[in-house]
């Protein structure tokens, strides 16, 4: 009996390592895949936060996805649609692997069968995603900073970074360990609810496809699934994002000046200054990554698990 035991841990464990080993496999292509929708997300959400509190000139909103990516090209050409990608995929070696393995341990913790209800699978799969979120922060922040370098490079501005190291040291020599955490509330907050709404309707709506015969479990569900969630996870997720992009994107001045105190602020001078659908400002570029994102991740890392041998998500 103990024998039993300690062969079906092994077991276990060994189909864990599996999972993360598949899921960092299938995030770094979906990454790579996307990842030029997600600088251009992240330049249009910097847009215009330079503006002063007093300005009100319409220049800061006259622009869109498309004249943003257009920009990049013609000023950095297209490889500078890849700037900030190594911080990004190893963030995704970390962010990934936590917050979908550790979603379907707690889910099948929870209940062992397919009776769970949407609103347990979003606290699930909010939580996993917190967690996640935290680890993975400090690449996060190097990544925003390293997207933001190019438009200061655009300008005639020097850039801050020669690369992710070389961003990982100066961060930490001008603000602290405890700098590579800067913005992590808004970001835990955006984690949290990107995968309830990400994880949460994925797994539902793929049951609600599979359940109600609409497809079996194929990419043809796969993708519906995924649409769904993408929608899901971006209209819940995109004013926490706009937030969370320029509380990361701010460096301390020499003086220790911020131009956001904290979150809240963030969000009161973004609103203040560019109205209030400023906080869906890149809900196009968001959504049109997280769709291709949960595609190419969805698809790779279900086919990955059916080749490993493992059971469906």
């Amino acid at each position: 009996m103990k024998a039993t035991t300690v062969h079906g841990s092994e077991e276990t464990r060994t189909r864990t390592r599996v999972k993360i080993l598949l899921t960092s496999l299938s995030a770094m292509v979906a990454e790579t895949s996307t990842f030029p929708i997600d600088l251009t997300k992240t330049r249009l959400q910097l847009h215009g936060e330079s503006q002063p509190l007093s300005s009100s000139s319409a220049s800061a909103r006259r622009t869109n996805a498309f004249r943003v990516a257009s920009e990049i090209v013609r000023e950095q050409g297209v490889l500078g649609l890849y700037k900030g990608l190594s911080p990004a995929v190893i963030r995704h070696l970390f962010y990934t692997p936590i917050r979908i393995v550790g979603y379907e341990n707690l889910r099948n913790f929870v209940s062992n069968d397919s009776s769970l209800s949407l609103s347990s699978k979003a606290l699930v799969g909010g939580i996993s995603g917190a967690i996640a979120q935290v680890v993975a922060s400090p690449a996060d922040l190097v990544k925003v900073r390293m997207q933001a370098d190019g438009r200061m490079v655009s300008k005639g501005l020097q850039s801050r970074y020669k690369g992710p190291f070389d961003a990982f040291t100066k961060i930490v020599a001008m603000e602290g360990f405890g700098g590579l955490w800067k913005g992590v509330f808004p970001n835990v907050q955006r984690a949290f609810l990107v995968n309830m709404g990400e994880l949460a309707c994925y797994d539902h709506a793929k049951r609600f496809v599979i359940n109600n015969q609409i497809a079996n479990d194929n990419i043809f569900a796969h993708t519906l699934a995924s649409i769904m969630s993408g929608l899901s996870a971006t209209a819940l997720s995109c004013p926490a994002d706009v937030v969370k992009t320029r509380m990361m994107n701010q460096a301390v001045g020499k003086e220790g000046n911020v131009m956001y105190r904290n979150s809240y602020d963030c969000l009161v001078k973004t609103v203040k200054v560019e109205g209030l659908t400023a906080l869906w400002k890149g809900f196009f570029p968001t959504w049109a990554r997280l769709g291709p994102w949960q595609f190419v991740f969805w698809v790779s890392y279900e086919k990955f698990r059916q080749i490993a041998g493992l059971s469906s998500f």
